[in-house]
């Protein structure tokens, strides 16, 4: 695609192509041995723990005596398109049974106050638990 001996400058051939100029830059980096092996342990602890994230990994990685910090390993854990498994909350995904209701305002004038009402709801962290935020808007 790129032809480096040829009289068309780089950014000029790839500003033809259409693609990015620093795509034409990047060298994508191999693995070393030492990362390999880092790898292979990562591989099979989280095939013993399943539901281990970065954090558990680096725990468990530093318990067998290798160095390793936290974001290195979910770097390799992206790299390696592996992620801890767990029951992720679902806050968003509507029950098959649930009526869906119209939307009532789809062209009405809001001219007035006590005309039309909105709520929201979010939690909040604490010191110790959560706490129910609720914003009522007029």
């Amino acid at each position: 695609m790129i032809d480096r001996s040829h009289g068309l400058s780089l950014s000029r051939q790839a500003q033809l192509m259409r693609i990015s100029r620093g795509s034409i830059y990047y060298r994508k980096k191999t693995v070393t041995t030492e990362q390999a092996k880092l790898m292979h342990s990562l591989d099979a602890l989280h095939l013993a723990y399943p539901f281990a994230g970065s954090r558990m990994l680096k725990d468990l990685l530093q318990l067998q005596g290798q160095r390793v910090g936290r974001r290195h390993v979910r770097a390799l854990m992206q790299r390696m398109c592996t992620s801890a498994l767990y029951c992720k909350p679902r806050t968003s995904t509507a029950h098959r049974q649930h009526k869906i209701y119209p939307y009532l305002l789809r062209n009405k004038a809001v001219t007035h106050a006590n005309q039309v009402w909105a709520m929201d709801i979010t939690y909040v962290r604490m010191l110790k638990g959560w706490m129910y935020l609720y914003a009522v808007v007029d």
